[in-house]
């Protein structure tokens, strides 16, 4: 276990889609990356960040924290911005819809954004993106 993991303990109520990990990711995957606080992030709201070059939405939604490409496949609107309802959030630029859980657009569901795993430690919220190259 690296330094930068906390030690195993039970699982946060607010590990986004039952993916918490407290240990090393699996070959393959990429580290966990700090993006907020969790006081930065209350229930029913959503947030963008930007993690090196990735934009992420951040939502916290029905007890969880959900991680989302931030970009909508639409026309490339700020889903950090865009109101949410369940676990649904909605682009402000053109209504485009999406599934925080599975990423897939409400209307055409082969249309997908990227969603990412995510874990509370302390206050801080942590998002695993795929390992470059």
């Amino acid at each position: 276990m690296s330094s930068d993991d906390p030690a195993p303990g039970p699982p946060s109520p607010l590990s986004g889609l039952g993916k918490q990990s407290t240990t090393e990711p699996p070959p393959g995957e990429g580290a966990w990356e700090n993006a907020a606080s969790l006081a930065d992030l209350p229930p029913g709201k959503v947030m963008e960040v930007v993690i090196g070059t990735t934009v992420i939405a951040l939502a916290h939604a029905e007890g969880a924290i959900f991680a989302i490409d931030g970009i909508c496949a639409h026309q490339g609107g700020p889903l950090g911005k865009a109101r949410l309802e369940g676990c649904q959030l909605t682009c402000p630029w053109h209504g485009w819809q999406y599934d925080l859980a599975t990423g897939k657009q409400l209307l055409s569901r082969t249309i997908a954004q990227r969603v990412f795993s995510t874990r509370v430690v302390g206050d801080t919220i942590q998002v695993r993106l795929p390992p470059i190259g």
